[in-house]
């Protein structure tokens, strides 16, 4: 059970409803990351705005993989399950794959530079070494490119830290941060 009640879609505020109703339309339902984040509408909304024009940014495998990194680095459990889910049925990487991801690295190289820059910047707080950078540029990221993996990973600190706040049940089948990828 989540620290913090999780409002239905019809008992959360009106102003969140619309967009709540949008994701669901997207999704095919609503998780319980949305509907905690609208209890607020304007985290809710700020939210969205922030994550949804980083769908462009880079590719959908490069997004899970830095996703479950990011989560795997914040214990984040709820991510981990959503994002496994997501990565196997939406990105088609499998559990190999993923448990790559979890352990900060990947099984293409190039991928492989994203996955480990996303983990540096989680884990060092934004302050990588000359040499991540450097390793994630080698690799052929431009730099327009390495503030996308910033971003996704400023994104994915968000969702992990609400979630982890909450203790949001999960509502995608479960997988266990604290087991070894």
């Amino acid at each position: 059970m989540s620290r913090i009640a999780i409002p239905t879609r019809d008992t959360s505020p009106a102003a969140s409803q619309p967009l709540l109703d949008a994701v669901g339309k997207q999704v095919g339902f609503i998780p319980n990351l949305f509907r905690l984040v609208g209890l607020s509408p304007a985290v809710l909304q700020a939210y969205l705005g922030f994550s949804a024009p980083l769908t462009k940014a880079l590719d959908v495998k490069t997004r899970e993989r830095i996703a479950l990194a990011v989560a795997q680095v914040n214990g984040c459990d709820y991510c981990l399950a959503a994002h496994s889910y997501i990565g196997l049925n939406l990105a088609k990487l499998d559990a190999d794959e993923i448990a790559r991801n979890r352990a900060g690295g990947s099984g293409d190289a190039m991928a492989n530079a994203a996955v480990h820059f996303a983990t540096s910047v989680a884990t060092s707080r934004g302050k990588v070494s000359d040499r991540d950078l450097e390793a994630v540029r080698t690799a052929g990221f431009s730099d327009a490119q390495i503030v996308e993996i910033v971003a996704l990973v400023a994104e994915n600190v968000f969702t992990n830290f609400v979630n982890n706040v909450a203790d949001t049940a999960i509502d995608f089948p479960a997988i266990d941060a604290a087991i070894a990828a």
